[in-house]
C-alpha cells in the first residue's frame, strides 16, 4: 500500500530533452531548482496525482546480465547513498533519456528528477527517486492591461493536472532491482519509456499474483464456463471466485477449487486451462500466495456482473451476496414462445 500524503521533495532538478532523431538537443540546468511553498505544492500534486489514481502494479529494474548493469539502478543507488548528489545524477538521467529518444514519435519535453522522502510504502517510511516528464504543450490565455483596455495574449505551457510520464523508484529491495511504479499517459511510445529508458520487468509480488490470478479466472469463466454452461453460471463463478479472495488472507489452489467450482467436471478443465494459458499471466507455477486486498477490490470494480439479454433487458448480479442469484433467479425454456427466460423471485421492490 502506497501513501504519498506526507511525501516531501528534498532536491529537484529540471532539464529539457529533445528528440535525437530530429536533430534536437539536450539542455541541462546548471543548478537544482529552488521551490517556494506554492510551487512545491503544485509540483507534488502534479507528480503524485496519477500514482494515487492508478493501480499499484510494481516493476523492478532489470538487466539481462545483472541488475547492477541497469543504468538507472546505478544512478538511483548513488542518489540514495548521497541525496546531495541528486542534481549531478539528474544530468546523467536526462542524458540517458536523451539517448533513448531516437524514434520520430517521441516528443521532446522537460524532465524533472527529484529525491523524495517521507513516502509510506507497506507501512514503512522510505525515500525514493522520482523521474517525471512533461511532453504535451497546451495553449492558454493571458491578459495584459494596455491603457484602458485588456489585451489577449496566447501562450503555451503544460497542463499540471495531467502528467505525461513518470516513475517512482523506491529505496527498498535494492538487490532485486528496487520496487518501481510507472505511469504513462501517452500510449504511442510505451517501449521507449518502460523498456528502453527504465528497462523494467513486472515484479511478481502478492499484488501481481492476486491481480493476475483473478484475470486468469475471468478468462476461464468466459472461455470455458460460459460455453459449457451459460452466462448466469459464468457470472456466478466469478462471484464465488472474487468472494473467496475477499474473505481469505492466503490463497491455496485446491481449497479455492473445492469451494468455488460447483461443477466438479470443470476442475480438470481448469487445470488444463492453467497449463495452457498460465504463462500468459505468469501464474503457471503459482498455487499459494498471500492475497493482496487492494488487488481484489480493484478487480471487483472491473469484473462485469451483468447478464445482457437480446430483449434489451439487463440482470445485475450482486458480488456481495452471490447466493441471492442462485436462490432467487431461475433459467428456463418457454416452449410456446420458443424463448429462454429468467424467473426472478422477490418479496418487495426496493426503493432507491
Amino acid at each position: 500500500m502506497l501513501n504519498l500524503y506526507s511525501a516531501q521533495i528534498e532536491h529537484i532538478s529540471i532539464h529539457r530533452v529533445g528528440n535525437k532523431s530530429k536533430g534536437e538537443t539536450i539542455f541541462l540546468s546548471e543548478a537544482e531548482l529552488t521551490l517556494n511553498d506554492e510551487t512545491n505544492g503544485l509540483l507534488k500534486e502534479y507528480f503524485f496525482k496519477p500514482f494515487r489514481e492508478k493501480e499499484e502494479n510494481y516493476f523492478s529494474l532489470a538487466n539481462e546480465v545483472d541488475v547492477a548493469f541497469n543504468e538507472l539502478h546505478k544512478i538511483a543507488s548513488e542518489i540514495f547513498l548521497d541525496p546531495s548528489s541528486t542534481h549531478s545524477n539528474s544530468k546523467k538521467i536526462a542524458a540517458h533519456l536523451f539517448e533513448q529518444s531516437n524514434h520520430p514519435h517521441i516528443k521532446s519535453g522537460e524532465v524533472y528528477v527529484a529525491h523524495l522522502t517521507n513516502i509510506v510504502l507497506d507501512n514503512k517510511k522510505v525515500d525514493a527517486v522520482g523521474i517525471f516528464k512533461s511532453e504535451l504543450k497546451h495553449d492558454f490565455l493571458q491578459f495584459q492591461e494596455k491603457g484602458n483596455n485588456l489585451d489577449l495574449v496566447v501562450q503555451q505551457g503544460i497542463n499540471i493536472n495531467k502528467l505525461d510520464k513518470g516513475c517512482l523508484i523506491f529505496n527498498v529491495e535494492k538487490e532485486a532491482g528496487y520496487k518501481v511504479l510507472s505511469v504513462d499517459s501517452n500510449r504511442y511510445d510505451t517501449k521507449y519509456w518502460l523498456e528502453h529508458f527504465l528497462a523494467v520487468e513486472a515484479l511478481s509480488d502478492d499484488n501481481f499474483k492476486t491481480k493476475n490470478y483473478l484475470k486468469f479466472c475471468q478468462d476461464f469463466a468466459k472461455e470455458v464456463v460460459l460455453p459449457a454452461e451459460d452466462k448466469q453460471q459464468e457470472v456466478l463463478f466469478m462471484n464465488r471466485a472474487v468472494n473467496h479472495f475477499a474473505k481469505n488472507n492466503a490463497f491455496e489452489e485446491s481449497h479455492f477449487l473445492n469451494e468455488v467450482m460447483e461443477n466438479p467436471e470443470l476442475i480438470p478443465e481448469f487445470k488444463h486451462y492453467k497449463v495452457e494459458k498460465g504463462p500468459k499471466y505468469s501464474i503457471q507455477d503459482v498455487s499459494n500466495f498471500d492475497i493482496a486486498n487492494k488487488a481484489v477490490s480493484d478487480a471487483r470494480k472491473k469484473i462485469k456482473n451483468v447478464i445482457n439479454l437480446d430483449t434489451n433487458i439487463q440482470i445485475k448480479m450482486d458480488f456481495i451476496n452471490p447466493e441471492s442469484a442462485e436462490k432467487f433467479v431461475e433459467k428456463g425454456w418457454d416452449e410456446e414462445r420458443q424463448m429462454y427466460y429468467y424467473l426472478v423471485y422477490f418479496n418487495k421492490e426496493e426503493k432507491n
